[in-house]
């Protein structure tokens, strides 16, 4: 695979951009050239370019007969250092922020698009309450409250003989093990927060260039500025250079920086109207989301706090209402209760009252409100482990804690949230609803139901395993159960009938897989001509891998069955806990013999299941953190995940994006304004996502400069259905209109990556090449004599149509115009190389 290029007929020096795509490559691989040298970069992220190459700019007439080909590697900021490994216990956050983002697009509909998103916010933050409950519910009730109570589970395990009750040590007291065992939840926030806080430093500083045009006007306080017209744009404005250092608005002025008659570059015909709306993505302060995630970081953090001061407080007060005047610090019980819920309420109030601030970028940080909360709430917990630990006469640890009631009201909240977000969605999508985008619109919620399952599914499992591994001694010597909250266990039996549930869909896809298949095998033999030499085996492998690649887009059925599924699953697992007040298994014990079987069965199951995947997610983050290959693999996940920015949940994996598009903008207008050359930026699969982002922020005259290929592209397959108001056919129609030339080429055989269904208009060419055949060849050939490989979404360089466009792309551009050059800036580049091969 070579990334060479045939010689434009004329437009001199030229530079193609390439950014890989999902999983990561090599510059070697990118560049086919075993000697390639770092010009930019650090190593998280950076361009390289040929050894050969290195004095491109220094002496850009010398390649004038052959674009210099770079290749920009991000990889890295997926899938780097072991700790990534710990990223996988922020999925359910990382999933919830895609919920986000997948609102359908409206215009002119302020509180509705607010509405959403506080919505969105609200249901991220049950998930950081589920997280620390359930670290409560193992620390807190499971060890030290059941078993550091019960003699025969503290005896077995010799950690745990000073907390023991039997032995009437000093932390023998029930308060003083549960104040001592809520280090435990303690750490994990504080865990978290550090994570978030130290990605925030990395990703969220990042600054983004600003030369679009000047911000906006802040809207009102409160007011949620992600996207609120069709498909999230404002008329654009003239921003002065200092603009963006100060993060002041700047007047406008009457010339701008992109009038033809100050730039001395004519307006490409059919360009981009001056005075168009501005896609979302193309905001000053979309990648700058530094503000809201600072603030929502505290909230969080706080909230996870309060958590933990709740469950403290709330076995205290039981004891103390049952016991009145026992302890000289039972008084202030109720002061701490009644703090506890203020500073609650007052979290939930910074949560939903300010959304992101994309019109203008955004460098205020909310210092005080970021220490202040979380410190507050940090004291609050301090003095509720120090009442908890207070001497009380005659309190003894017996039965559980009180987490039955807390975990179904927190599904019930969940829930309602959910059906609260799917009603919004509709009155979003009603006005202009896009056939094409996923499940109606209703996208979002389905995934936040997701995240909302796949919390319940890691944090029930983790308790269940614990109850399994603390329970086993005491039943053998004769002592009480240690057992998690039913609720848990009822939410463990609707895992197997959840998986019932999916086998009709799949086997109907499956079905329908196998029936498009043998319907394309007609098709396949007319694209290839094959009457002389028909190969059924090569055609069905054709067809087979058509039709493969096309239940892609049969995933909204299938995300939609899960969640709905899930919601009533859930909602029943709720009233059963609450009715029957026992476990599945001893729920049915007076119904049929069959039913009750099958409710055994459920739960036997389920726990096996839910402690199963809790091991087999154990082993996939120890493997992750010590090797390399699997966190790159797990990297992938995050590729996906993490494109957005961290709009509902601060303890979500990090935005790349905010890095990578930054790093793109600023290599697109160093090359054209040094040089004056042509430039076109490649991107692939994932790649090519970003590539569009940064296409969107380039200023105007650089954008004149650039062409956009695209190739294996989720686009509009993926990204325009999902997130229909940043991706969808206005919004990709739009972005069309802003560069100014534009190709996407696509397999039939691809998974992934699929036209962009840009339409020919305003006398610009459609965007999709026609789809390219893969393989290459049918059969052998003179030109390919041994059997091509089916390649599917990789290797599209290896087709010959990729060069040809990416050739006539460049012939495309206006001719390279010579610059003035600074010779210190020459020779600081001349140097700046160092080898990687």
């Amino acid at each position: 695979m070579s990334p060479a290029t045939p010689a434009p007929e004329s437009g001199g020096a030229a530079l193609e951009l390439l950014v890989h795509g999902v999983g990561g490559a090599t510059p070697q691989d990118m560049l086919d050239d075993p000697r390639t040298v770092r010009i930019t970069g650090d190593r998280t992220a950076a361009v390289y370019r040929r050894a050969e190459d290195l004095d491109a700019e220094i002496h850009p007439r010398r390649y004038a007969a052959r674009p210099i080909p770079e290749a920009y590697c991000w990889s890295n900021l997926t899938s780097g250092d072991g700790a990534r490994a710990l990223w996988l216990l922020l999925l359910p956050f990382m999933v919830v922020n895609l919920a986000h983002w997948m609102r359908p697009p409206a215009r002119g509909r302020r509180g509705a698009v607010r509405l959403y998103g506080v919505l969105v916010r609200l249901v991220a933050l049950t998930l950081t309450v589920l997280l620390t409950a359930a670290a409560c519910e193992v620390a807190l009730d499971l060890t030290a409250w059941q078993c550091a109570g019960t003699a025969a589970c503290a005896d077995t395990y010799p950690w745990l003989g000073f907390l023991s009750a039997d032995r009437g040590g000093w932390w023998s007291a029930p308060g003083r093990r549960l104040a001592l065992a809520a280090l435990v939840p303690a750490a994990l926030v504080g865990l978290l927060w550090y994570l978030s806080n130290r990605t925030w430093s990395a990703y969220e500083a990042q600054r983004p260039p600003t030369g679009y045009d000047a911000p906006t006007a802040e809207p009102p306080t409160g007011t949620e500025t992600t996207g609120t017209e069709t498909p999230g744009t404002e008329t654009p404005r003239t921003e002065t250079p200092g603009a963006a250092a100060t993060g002041t608005a700047a007047t406008a002025t009457a010339t701008t920086a992109s009038d033809p008659a100050t730039t001395g570059i004519p307006a490409p015909e059919g360009g981009q109207d001056p005075g168009e709306r501005r896609p979302a993505l193309g905001r000053p302060g979309f990648w700058y989301g530094r503000r809201l995630v600072a603030r929502l970081r505290a909230a969080h953090t706080a909230a996870g706090f309060l958590t933990i001061s709740a469950a403290l407080a709330t076995a205290t007060a039981r004891h103390d209402a049952t016991t009145p005047g026992t302890g000289s610090g039972a008084a202030a019980g109720p002061a701490l209760q009644a703090a506890v819920i203020a500073l609650s309420v007052l979290v939930v109030w910074v949560v939903c009252r300010r959304g992101r601030s994309e019109r203008r970028l955004d460098l205020c940080v909310e210092r005080a409100l970021v220490t202040w909360l979380p410190g507050a709430s940090l004291a609050l917990l301090v003095l509720t482990a120090l009442h908890a630990g207070w001497s009380r006469r005659g309190w003894a640890s017996t039965g559980t804690l009180p987490g039955d009631a807390f975990f179904g009201a927190l599904t019930l909240a969940q829930g309602g949230l959910v059906v609260a977000l799917g009603v919004v969605a509709l009155l979003l999508q009603r006005p202009g609803r896009n056939p094409r985008t996923a499940l109606r619109g209703l996208g979002g919620p389905a995934v936040a139901m997701l995240a909302c399952a796949l919390a319940g599914v890691m944090t029930g499992g983790v308790a269940q395993r614990v109850a399994d591994w603390l329970d086993g001694p005491g039943v053998a010597h004769g002592g009480p159960r240690i057992a998690p909250p039913v609720l848990l266990s009822w939410q463990a039996s609707v895992i197997p009938v959840l998986l019932l549930l999916l086998l009709a869909p799949a086997a109907l896809l499956a079905v329908r897989t196998a029936l498009a298949a043998r319907r394309l095998r007609t098709t396949v033999e007319a694209d290839y001509d094959t009457a002389d030499e028909r190969d059924p085996v090569r055609t069905g492998q054709i067809a087979s891998g058509r039709a493969r690649a096309a239940l892609t887009d049969s995933a909204p059925v299938l995300v939609g069955v899960v969640s709905g599924a899930t919601l009533l699953l859930g909602a029943a697992s709720v009233a059963g806990a609450w009715t029957s007040g026992n476990v599945p298994g001893r729920a049915f014990d007076g119904a049929h013999p069959a039913v009750a079987s099958l409710a055994s069965a459920a739960q036997a199951l389920g726990s096996w299941m839910i402690g199963f995947g809790f091991l087999l997610f154990v082993t996939w983050g120890r493997r992750a953190y010590r090797d390399a290959s699997a966190r790159r693999t797990i990297g992938i996940l995050w590729d996906v995940g993490t494109f957005w920015p961290r709009a509902a949940h601060p303890f979500a994996p990090p935005c790349y994006a905010e890095r990578a598009v930054p790093d793109l903008i600023w290599r697109m207008n160093s090359w054209t304004r040094s040089t004056g050359g042509r430039l076109v930026i490649s991107g692939h699969s994932q790649g090519s996502v970003l590539a569009a982002a940064a296409v969107w922020q380039l200023p105007p005259a650089t954008r004149r400069r650039v062409a956009l290929l695209t190739y294996g592209s989720p686009l509009e397959r993926l990204y325009g259905r999902w997130f229909p108001a940043y991706f969808g056919p206005q919004a990709l129609r739009s972005l069309n209109r802003t560069v100014h030339c534009w190709n996407n080429l696509y397999r039939a055989t691809d998974p992934i990556g699929g036209p962009v269904r840009v339409p020919a208009e305003d006398g610009r060419p459609a965007v999709d090449a026609a789809v390219l055949l893969d393989p290459v060849a049918y059969g052998r050939t003179r030109r390919h004599p041994l059997p091509e490989p089916i390649l599917g979404h990789s290797d599209y360089q290896a087709d010959p149509t990729f060069a040809l466009r990416r050739t006539a792309l460049l012939d495309q551009l206006l001719p390279a115009m010579p610059r003035q050059r600074d010779p210190n800036e020459t020779a600081d580049q001349g140097s700046s190389g160092r080898s990687s091969g």
